[in-house]
């Protein structure tokens, strides 16, 4: 009896996808996120907040839109991967390049 592989887990959390497009799209609306990554615009905010607090990223206000800067040499949080960068993470899974 063959079963349907789970198609609902992924990888990587809600957080590293947010901080992807942060990094990939610094000018991307909470919406275009939300809708990007599968979660709720409160989500996204929520993520962002922690991300800022954390001090992954940086939010500058431009007019009306806030523009996101990543903080590539910050080191990731969970002790399997705390050897490793925001970059390191953006290099595997977004094709980073850093000069960008």
């Amino acid at each position: 009896m063959s079963q349907e592989p789970n198609t609902q887990w992924t990888f990587l959390t809600n957080h590293a996808h947010v901080l992807l497009c942060l990094a990939t799209a610094p000018h991307m609306r909470m919406r275009d996120i939300a809708q990007k990554v599968g979660i709720t615009e409160r989500a996204v905010q929520k993520i962002i907040a922690d991300l800022e607090t954390e001090g992954f990223i940086e939010i500058k206000k431009e007019g009306r839109c806030n523009v996101y800067t990543a903080h590539m040499q910050k080191h990731l949080r969970h002790p399997i991967e705390s050897h490793s960068y925001v970059a390191d993470l953006l290099k595997l899974v977004a094709a980073w390049e850093e000069d960008t």
